[in-house]
């Protein structure tokens, strides 16, 4: 077991992040290491600090639209996994995805997210024009950024993707360590899924990458995540703790440990003060909303209507028909936090800066990727 840091180092740590200093990689995992309230409070007040000087008081909100629960995979800690009885399978048609969105956007949220599993019907033909075409139809209806999360797809795809409006490409790696990889993705090439993120940085997405926690990673594991997160410039980097999902092999794992999850958020706070990092409604809903913000993130994802027949992805259907997983219900509560919802207008200079900086970087990510 890794030794605990004294509050003292901890805040050691924490103000040289403040002093904007960049913090290696031993030095973030004995961030991670950090196991009691009053040791965590001083990397957490960092955090919210640094997340004030890049964002000020606005928080962002996606929509979330999982048009495709088919997959072709067999993600050990998925509930989609293929096989899986006990997940609701469905494919929403164009025009109800459509309608959606546009009610998604009607209420305040900042970017649609439309997300699938590696539906076979797309991903073993290899036509992706479909989507693409979906990607189109969203933008021109509800007029919101897009982020796309399709799985592994070819780089000529994310070129189409980018081409009929997508804005965002979400690929998470899940741990940075390809043996655990391995025994979490079976099957599934640990270098495919960093080479597609490459791929849509050089077509001009932006790029999610994310981790899970409570899958058997250590502190030095956490570390070398937020470690290759920082270093592939990814725009958007999640954490989720992991929620056992019945019919899958890690359905009898122990129940997620929170705050394992909030310190990640916090450490990647200080170790990518600028980017965004969300707090998703998906692991405990509203009621766990408050923790994640405190411990630095700036989104808030997995927005779902409560009428829409729509699932989420670690809880399929926590807080959705209650409504709570909407703009209002998050405004409230970040007012409470003395934060606020951004508007359309703030999102849109944080996107128009970050699509400049990429701009900026895409010759030596074609460089890199022509090697």
């Amino acid at each position: 077991m890794t030794d605990q840091p004294s509050t003292s180092e901890v805040e050691s740590l924490s103000r040289r992040a403040l002093a904007g200093e960049a913090l290696g990689r031993r030095e973030l995992a004995r961030l991670l290491a950090t196991a009691d309230s009053q040791s965590r409070e001083p990397l957490f007040a960092a955090a919210r600090e640094l997340r004030r000087r890049h964002f000020g008081d606005v928080i962002f909100t996606y929509g979330f639209v999982y048009f495709s629960t088919y997959c072709r995979n067999r993600c050990t800690f998925c509930f989609y996994r293929s096989g899986n009885r006990q997940s609701p399978r469905y494919r929403k048609p164009v025009e109800e995805v459509v309608a959606i969105c546009r009610d998604l956007a009607a209420s305040g949220v900042n970017l649609l997210d439309l997300t699938m599993g590696e539906d076979p019907a797309m991903h073993q033909s290899g036509h992706f024009a479909a989507f693409s075409e979906l990607v189109a139809a969203v933008r021109e209806v509800a007029g919101l950024p897009v982020m796309v999360s399709p799985g592994v797809v070819p780089a000529a795809a994310l070129v189409d993707l980018r081409t009929h409006g997508a804005d965002w490409y979400a690929c998470y790696q899940e741990t940075h360590n390809k043996r655990l990889y391995a025994a979490l993705r079976p099957g599934q090439d640990y270098d495919d899924r960093a080479q597609a993120r490459e791929a849509a940085h050089a077509a001009g997405l932006l790029v999610e990458d994310g981790i899970l926690t409570g899958v058997g990673e250590t502190v030095a594991d956490r570390a070398a995540s937020v470690v290759a997160m920082r270093d592939g410039q990814v725009e958007q980097a999640r954490v989720m703790g992991l929620v056992p999902q019945r019919g899958t092999p890690l359905a009898a794992s122990p129940a997620p440990d929170t705050m394992a999850e909030l310190t990640v958020i916090g450490v990647m706070r200080l170790a990518m003060p600028d980017r965004l990092i969300p707090a998703s409604l998906d692991v405990a809903g509203l009621a766990g909303l408050d923790a994640r913000i405190q411990a630095g993130a700036n989104v808030v994802t997995s927005i779902v209507p409560p009428t829409a027949g729509l699932a989420g992805v670690s809880q399929s259907e926590l807080d959705i028909e209650q409504g709570l997983r909407t703009v209002p219900a998050v405004a409230e509560r970040l007012r409470a936090l003395g934060l606020r919802t951004a508007s359309q207008d703030e999102y849109g200079v944080w996107l128009a800066g970050a699509r400049e900086r990429l701009a900026q970087r895409r010759p030596r990510v074609a460089a890199k990727r022509a090697l």
